[in-house]
C-alpha cells in the first residue's frame, strides 16, 4: 500500500502526538448507535449480505477520514492513500478467521469480491490473512448482542490500526438501529475525527440506499 511520512515539524498535533504516544494504553473510542433502517430494508429486497453491505460503508467512511489512514511507524507517523480492511469471518467450530478486503470499487462489484474472498478465507484459515498488517483496519461483529459499550484487546506495545465493530441492531420506534464501536490511537486520532467517521457512515449509507454507491 502506498503511504507518505508525516512531517512532523508541520504537523499542527505534534505535542498531541508526543502526549499521547507515550501512554500504556493510548485509545481513545465511542459507540454511538447508527440508524439502519433503510439499509435493512434494502438488502432484504435484494437478499444482499447486511455484513458485506455494512462493511463496505464503514471502510469506506474510515478511509474517508485522513486521521484514520494514519499509523505510527517507530517514532515516525504516515498516511496511506488506501487502507484496505481485515475482518472477522465465523467458521462451523465456533472459532473465526480473518479475511482481508478492499472497498475501492462500486458496491456491486464488492459483494461478490467480498463473498468469494470469505469463502476462500474459511476453506483455508487463518489469523494471518496476507495483508500488510500495518495498513489495515480491524473489523469484526457481536451479531449475537446489541450493546452500548465494548472493550477490545489491543497489543503492547500499542498498534495504530483503528477498531470498527458492530453488534446486533434493534428497533427503536419506527427505526432501526446498529451500535457502532470505533477505538483508534489517541495519537493520530481526536474525538472531531471519530465524529467525522461517523458522519460519513451515515453519507455512504445513504448513498446505498440511493443506489448511488
Amino acid at each position: 500500500m502506498d503511504c507518505r511520512v508525516i512531517q512532523m515539524e508541520q504537523d499542527p498535533r505534534k505535542a498531541h502526538f508526543e502526549y499521547f504516544h507515550a501512554m500504556a494504553n493510548p485509545y481513545v473510542g465511542l459507540t454511538v448507535n447508527v440508524d439502519v433502517t433503510t439499509l435493512l430494508e434494502l438488502v432484504k429486497e435484494t437478499h444482499s449480505s447486511f455484513f458485506l453491505t455494512f462493511l463496505y460503508a464503514a471502510s469506506r467512511a474510515a478511509n474517508s477520514v485522513p486521521e484514520l489512514r494514519r499509523r505510527i511507524r517507530g517514532e515516525q507517523m504516515v498516511e496511506y492513500d488506501w487502507c484496505p480492511s481485515s475482518h472477522t469471518v465465523a467458521l462451523a467450530d465456533g472459532s473465526y478467521c480473518y479475511c482481508g478486503l478492499r472497498a475501492d470499487m462500486p458496491l456491486a462489484d464488492f459483494l461478490p469480491y467480498g463473498k468469494a474472498a470469505q469463502e476462500r478465507a474459511k476453506e483455508a484459515p487463518s489469523l494471518n490473512d496476507g495483508t500488510d498488517s500495518e495498513s489495515l483496519f480491524f473489523i469484526s461483529c457481536v451479531p449475537w448482542v446489541s450493546y452500548t459499550a465494548m472493550v477490545q484487546p489491543t497489543p503492547i506495545p500499542a498498534d495504530s490500526n483503528p477498531r470498527i465493530t458492530w453488534g446486533k441492531y434493534f428497533r427503536q420506534g419506527e427505526r432501526t438501529l446498529l451500535p457502532v464501536t470505533l477505538l483508534a490511537h489517541h495519537a493520530l486520532v481526536d474525538g472531531i475525527h471519530i465524529a467525522r467517521f461517523y458522519e460519513a457512515l451515515d453519507r455512504e449509507l445513504a448513498a446505498i440506499a440511493e443506489g448511488s454507491a
